[in-house]
């Protein structure tokens, strides 16, 4: 009996990763040294069992006079599960042997020497500020890792995940704070993670973090008794308790004398960043009326005032109509057409984060292209979601009348769905419009509606008749759960590497899978009792065996050419057939076949004329097969042979059309059987007993003209079944337009100009739109296909409900409390068990709720975040700077308008006056270049470019240099110069706002309809206002660049150098040396402002600390075992910190020189 000696200790970590990592070898396949689960026993081994006592704890002891280990590493790794291995074989190995490695030697001297002294369970031997730096460069490497994965290797705790919890448990509960936490927000996520495992937390309990302030149940186990004080010790006590009485003797001395006459005046709190707050608009405006603007404006930007009333009046006014300004759609037009469909949400969805980016780019290249005066059709539409539709409407049945589906009846129950369509349907349209989505709503399309569901139908009819589409027995995914087959598409494939526990509906406990089972077959005849051993992780399926196959050249099985097997339980013959598709070097060599279970077997049945045998019914119960074995299997998919319809595609397979749901496109087929004697019936595979028809009437037609009988002969069954959602979305490109009728929608907006969606569903949706596209109208549904990234969160994780990062945008738009975020989870579907976690995880992510944004910043951020190519990691702060931002736009057009002054009129173009100062000559030309790389980063779809070109002109050029050149011209004498620096503001507000429209809808058309008009013929809304192009601001002035260039370059020169003298409280003299006409060289009159010998002294100790902090990096780097030990994200972090601290030093001694020249 082995035996596993720990520390009964509480906080003493090496023994508890050693319980731990015993507690995974009880739920995994056993320590991984191969041994029993050993005893635990809570103190030192006898000295009797031991010739010598080992020097540490945890200590392991494999057996009676066996050999002892000690040490939690070593301990540790014998009793996890898989050693060192881990997910990714080798690989993974090294990176958990680095990752330990890191924590022994880096993470637990750190955590060590940071928490021990804090409790006072030893003397400090150096500053405890000093202490927490070391912690926090020692767990900067984590953090940096962290922000991309979940564990340390893999996606399940590993060793490496034990090692390093266990060296932080100390940090966690006893120094780390909760404003710590959120500095190392990434390792706090992990760390909460990883204690909420079961296996965790049967040897932790519930562990606390450091809240601030050390509660009794937070302080540390028994100490040892504290020595006895020296008299030195004793004396120095005495004098703190002298100091203390006085200064309390003075303290009370100065409380009874009377207050002075004048009190000094306090001092006034350090302003911080004021919350703008919020500010409705609460003027009374109908909806679709125009909203009022003639007030004041409010002091700051509140998204909930500018996004006010705009949307029913964009609406009202038709704007978002392809229609608007023009007879009719099909009116020539010569900027052009641009038409784009939405991708159908699902009826039942609800606005996630996925829209949100979606009709953030849609909705930006729909106004883009609608201000260049194209005819614009963004057209919406929604999906009838047949398998998401149809269980939620199920479970509202269950839940409120206590019936199932089938209780009611179909046509009872469709018109239940339908019921429960117009009730919630339309959620989904009243939040694209909360998002500013400009679609337009008259052209709203549902795959339901009478013109799309007749486009269904055309299409099967054709395609069935051409016998694109046919019926068939093949092998499906089949749910059990819904009774339906399910796409291969839509499974989710999980290749396992062994004994895996997977939840599985409806199951309390996790079920087993991966486990591969070895049994052997006799070989019929054989008077040895020889057997042919095969394997398999599906035990079940072997009741479905119907051959043992070999590979052709497999030298072992030669002699069994011919032969069979006999089944153990059935009265079965299994023939050995010989099939190239078996790897001989894989097991035995021989491999069971059950065609009706497995896509592989079931092709070599083909090849080999196999029976296929099916064992499972449409519950997932065993058919076919002795009573023994009547019971139902723990499993949600089982594929099976089912008659059904299928569409040939060429390249990716036959896809599976037919869905045995109730709610979608019944499939228009009907079964015929024909009353009359020289017609045999038929069977369900065959497909001559199977017609489509645009209906029943003409199905008929076709029945009697196929079998040469009289119509009154025939009988029609139609099918039950409906078609795949996906196969009326394939359609929705042109079933939108009318199709198959010709209409005047379709002749102008087929094909479309751009299919804008996320690459997930690049072969669900757009494949097969482009697949039916093509043999339905001959031409392609659209011209280009823009693919976005994948929304995760600001860690770079995957959005899951479970682990609390899920965002909701409306949350963005509006905020939400902490607790808002918490109360979501508990009306979700998740356990029990995994709401805690996700409560963590949102403490972590965001521990004070998330604060309102506002739409246009939610648009701009997800905008300026796009790039094809790479997911993007969103971070709600980063929208919450662009909030900032859409404040920074409110308060520049309220200085503006006020220096431009009531009575200003500007001039009817844009074109300079001829007396342009050389700042506006300079901003001009900024705008320029802003017009011209915001039109090419739209052609290009190029969005992060058009962002940061109107973002940098806007608060770099307009705000931060051109406003604040503007204060003294504007006040000045001069109204020739004040007059041109106004039109020129004016110009740069109109232009610049229109930049912006397409990304931020509300707050520009909020701004703008506060300016001026140059004319009486202007356009009523910015949306519709021609957006602004090269042609029309062409002022680039490479001269006036160059000169303000130099004037800038001279002030951040000198605002450097005041930073980097400390002279920023005081305006010391300062001289431009100019060494030729372009450029010039700063240097400032410093002697008397400074001590150069004071200066001296701390450069030289500055240069010494960075000395020494460089050669301790070159000596670590330069360690043996430091490039195959320590992780590469760790040698990256050391690599950067060398190169950061060698350019400080050169930074250093520029400055001591400098000082030394003035001694």
């Amino acid at each position: 009996m082995s035996i596993l000696y720990v520390s009964p200790h509480p906080d003493a970590f090496p023994s508890l990763r050693a319980l731990i990592a015993a507690r995974y070898g009880e739920a995994g396949e056993g320590p991984g040294w191969g041994g029993a689960h050993p005893r635990i026993c809570l103190q030192p081994p006898p000295t009797s069992r031991t010739p010598f006592p080992p020097p540490r704890l945890p200590a392991l002891e494999q057996g009676p006079g066996g050999l002892w280990v000690w040490g939690a590493t070593a301990v540790a790794q014998l009793l996890w599960p898989a050693g060192l291995g881990g997910p990714g074989g080798s690989r993974a190995a090294v990176l958990v042997q680095q990752w330990v490695s890191y924590a022994d030697t880096e993470l637990i001297p750190a955590a060590c020497g940071a928490t021990l002294p804090a409790l006072g369970l030893r003397s400090s031997a150096q500053d405890p500020q000093a202490a927490l730096g070391a912690l926090g460069r020692a767990l900067s490497p984590l953090e940096e890792w962290l922000r991309l994965h979940t564990y340390l290797a893999g996606e399940a705790p590993t060793l490496a995940d034990l090692a390093a919890v266990t060296a932080l448990l100390l940090p966690f509960r006893y120094v780390l704070d909760p404003s710590a936490r959120r500095i190392w927000g990434n390792v706090t996520r992990w760390f909460i993670t990883c204690v909420q495992q079961p296996e965790f937390r049967a040897v932790l309990g519930e562990v606390v973090l450091y809240s601030g302030a050390r509660s009794l149940s937070q302080q540390p186990g028994p100490e040892a008794p504290a020595p006895p004080k020296t008299a030195t010790q004793l004396k120095k006590e005495a004098k703190k308790r002298e100091k203390l009485e006085k200064f309390q003797q003075k303290q009370k001395t100065q409380q009874q004398q009377p207050p002075p006459a004048e009190q000094k005046k306090p001092k006034p709190e350090k302003r911080g960043k004021r919350d703008p707050g919020v500010v409705t608009y609460d003027l009374p405006t109908p909806a679709g009326e125009k909203k009022d603007v003639s007030g004041i404006m409010p002091d700051s930007y509140s998204p909930q005032y500018v996004e006010a009333a705009w949307y029913p009046w964009w609406e009202q006014q038709g704007f978002f109509k392809p229609e608007y300004g023009r007879s009719s759609v099909s009116a020539p037009n010569p900027r052009g057409i641009f038409m784009m469909c939405i991708p159908p949400p699902n009826v039942t969805g609800s606005l996630h984060l996925g829209h949100a980016l979606t009709n953030a780019i849609q909705d930006s290249l729909t106004r883009w292209h609608r201000m260049r005066g194209e005819t614009t059709l963004w057209n919406p539409g929604c999906d009838h979601a047949g398998i998401a539709t149809q269980v939620v409407v199920e479970k509202k049945l269950w839940r409120e009348q206590g019936l199932s589906r089938h209780q009611l009846g179909r046509e009872a129950f469709l018109q239940e769905v339908w019921k429960w369509k117009e009730e919630k349907g339309d959620r989904i349209y009243h939040q694209l419009k909360k998002l500013g989505s400009s679609l337009d709503w008259n052209r709203a399309c549902f795959t339901m509606d009478p013109k799309l569901s007749a486009a269904v139908t055309e299409a099967f009819v054709r395609l069935h008749e051409e016998g694109v589409i046919y019926r068939s027995t093949r092998l499906v995914n089949w749910s059990c759960t819904l009774n339906s087959a399910i796409s291969d598409i839509e499974v989710d494939k999980k290749e396992l590497t062994g004994r895996t526990l997977l939840s599985v509906p409806g199951y309390k406990e996790k079920v087993e899978f991966g486990v591969l089972v070895s049994f052997a077959y006799k070989v019929q005849g054989s008077d040895s009792d020889e057997e042919v051993v095969v394997a398999t992780t599906r035990i079940e399926t072997m009741l479905g065996d119907v051959a043992v196959a070999v590979h052709p050249k497999d030298p072992r099985y030669q002699h069994l050419k011919g032969r069979s097997l006999t089944h153990p339980f059935l009265s079965r013959s299994l023939p050995v057939v010989f099939d190239d598709f078996v790897d001989m070097e894989f097991g035995t060599g021989a491999v069971k076949i059950t065609p009706a279970h497995d896509q592989n077997d079931y092709e070599v049945g083909q090849r080999h004329g196999l029976e296929a045998i099916s064992i499972m019914d449409s519950r997932g119960a065993l058919i076919n097969v002795p009573p023994p074995f009547l019971v139902r299997l723990p499993g949600v998919w089982r594929p099976g042979r089912e008659p059904m319809g299928y569409l040939g595609v060429a390249v990716t397979g036959d896809w599976c059309i037919s869905r045995q749901l109730w709610w979608g496109h019944r499939i228009p087929a009907y079964f015929v059987t024909v009353s009359d004697p020289a017609v045999p019936p038929g069977e369900d595979p065959d497909g001559r007993y199977w017609v489509s028809g645009r209906s029943e009437a003409e199905a008929r037609e076709k029945a009697a003209k196929e079998f040469g009988v009289s119509p009154d002969k025939i009988s029609l069954q139609q099918d039950e079944d409906v078609l795949d959602t996906w196969f009326s979305s394939g359609l929705f490109p042109f079933s939108i337009l009318g199709w198959p009728n010709q209409s005047e929608d379709l002749s102008v907006f087929y094909p479309g100009t751009l299919l804008e969606t996320g690459h997930d569903i690049l072969f669900f949706w757009v494949a097969r739109m482009v697949m039916l596209g093509l043999k339905l109208t001959g031409k392609l549904p659209f011209r280009e296909v823009y693919l976005h990234a994948i929304v995760r969160d600001a860690h770079g994780r995957k959005m899951s409900k479970s682990l609390g990062n899920v965002i909701d945008p409306l949350d963005v738009i509006h905020g939400v409390s902490l607790q808002g975020l918490h109360d979501q989870l508990l009306s979700s579907n998740l356990d029990p068990s995994e709401v805690e976690k996700a409560k963590e995880g949102q403490k972590a992510d965001f521990p004070a709720g998330i604060p309102e944004c506002g739409t246009d910043a939610l648009r701009f951020g997800l905008c300026a975040y796009t790039s094809q190519g790479r997911d993007i990691n969103l971070d709600v702060n980063r929208i919450l700077g662009y909030r900032h931002f859409c404040n920074k736009l409110w308060n520049a057009t309220k200085f503006a308008l006020r220096g431009l002054g009531k009575g200003f009129v500007p001039s009817p173009t844009s074109e300079p006056g001829g007396h342009e100062s050389l700042v506006d000559r300079w901003i001009r030309s900024r705008l320029t270049e802003a017009v011209r790389l915001s039109n090419q980063g739209f052609q290009a779809y190029d969005f992060p470019a058009v962002t940061t070109a109107q973002y940098s002109f806007w608060l770099y050029e307009l705000c931060d240099v051109y406003l604040e050149c503007l204060k003294p011209v504007l006040n000045g004498l001069d109204q020739v110069v004040a007059e041109c620096a106004r039109q020129t503001l004016y110009t740069c507000l109109d232009v610049g706002l229109r930049l912006l429209s397409p990304f931020m809808p509300f707050v520009t058309e909020e701004l703008f309809q506060r300016l001026p008009r140059r004319t009486l013929q202007a356009p009523p809304s910015l949306c519709i206002t021609p957006y602004p192009e090269p042609s029309e601001c062409s002022w680039k002035d490479p001269e006036a660049e160059a000169a303000m260039d130099l004037a800038l370059s001279i002030t951040r020169a000198v605002r450097s150098l005041r930073a980097d003298y400390n002279l920023t409280r005081i305006r010391p003299d300062c001289f431009l040396e100019v060494t030729d006409e372009a450029t010039g060289a700063l240097a400032s009159a410093l002697h008397g402002l400074v001590d150069p010998a004071r200066e001296l002294g701390k450069l030289q100790a500055k240069r010494s600390e960075a000395q020494r902090q460089a050669q301790r990096l070159r000596e670590r780097r330069a360690a043996s075992g430091y490039p195959s030990k320590v992780p590469l994200e760790v040698q990256e972090a050391d690599r950067a910190k060398l190169q950061q601290t060698e350019a400080e030093l050169r930074k250093v001694d520029e400055a001591i020189a400098l000082f030394q020249k003035m001694l």
